[in-house]
């Protein structure tokens, strides 16, 4: 796998997870520590875009 297509992979998840977070943000009864869980895997998918891309 190329470094370019890891990138695109990492952002594909990234957003997925965006999503998820948004839509669980907006569903009544979500437990909170599964909102904090789905933002900590996005925030290190952050990290791991931003480190590959420099």
């Amino acid at each position: 796998m190329t470094v370019s297509s890891h990138l695109m992979e990492l952002k594909r998840k990234h957003e997925l997870l965006s999503n998820e977070v948004d839509q669980a943000q907006r569903s009544p009864g979500v437990d909170a520590l599964h909102v904090a869980s789905l933002k900590k895997r996005k925030l290190k998918l952050k990290e791991q875009i931003e480190r590959l891309s420099s």
